[in-house]
């Protein structure tokens, strides 16, 4: 059995990530829109994404929990803040259900922040290695993103998301080094880009 529950946000902060590849343009700012409930095979859902899947729980738990969210989305933040946390020990932690986030980032600040986490996951450093992936770092760096929102999804993201990310073991080079990470973005993007095109998520 397969849940897949997508996230609607209805605003997201503007401001632009000010690193060079983050500036592009290339992830445009969507407002949100609820959309009916439609269906899709179990199959097409959990073919192989751009960026691997990373979740939490047992791997052959009956029910796969996925949700596309943004960094930036207040409603996102009050569910991972308010209903999660019981949602983790009622059914992920007693095996019932693993729970996967597939980003959808809503504007450039969003996809910087998801970056970070998945850097932050990757044991190579920069979120595209092909080496192992640590699930509990990158959901420990999103919890702490979403808690901390409003300190960093502001007009000057760079210095409040760069303090969360020393305390979270990155170096000033290892911070911008994953920033500027084009391949990282890029997929991201696909991510993305699949739910909008495949699964209607917007």
């Amino acid at each position: 059995m397969l849940i897949n529950r997508r996230v609607f946000c209805t605003s997201a902060a503007t401001a632009a990530l000010a690193t060079t590849v983050l500036a592009t343009g290339l992830l445009p700012t969507f407002s949100g829109k609820a959309w009916a409930q439609e269906k899709f095979s179990t199959e097409e859902l959990m073919k192989a994404e751009a960026l691997p899947d990373l979740w939490l729980g047992n791997d052959k738990a009956p029910v796969t929990i996925i949700e596309y969210a943004s960094m930036t989305c207040p409603h996102c933040a009050h569910f991972t803040d308010n209903t999660f946390p019981e949602l983790k020990k009622k059914y992920i932690d007693t095996g019932k259900a693993r729970y996967v986030l597939r980003e959808f980032p809503l504007d450039s600040v969003a996809a910087g922040a998801f970056m970070l986490a998945r850097c932050a996951s990757d044991m190579s450093g920069n979120g595209t290695g092909p080496g192992p992936k640590d699930a509990g770092k990158y959901y420990a760096l999103v919890e702490s993103l979403f808690r901390r929102q409003g300190e960093w999804a502001v007009e000057k993201p760079i210095p409040p998301l760069q303090t969360i990310a020393k305390q979270a073991g990155f170096t000033d080079a290892s911070f911008n080094a994953c920033l500027t990470n084009q391949k990282l973005l890029d997929d991201i993007e696909k991510v993305r880009q699949r739910a909008l095109d495949k699964f209607k998520v917007h």
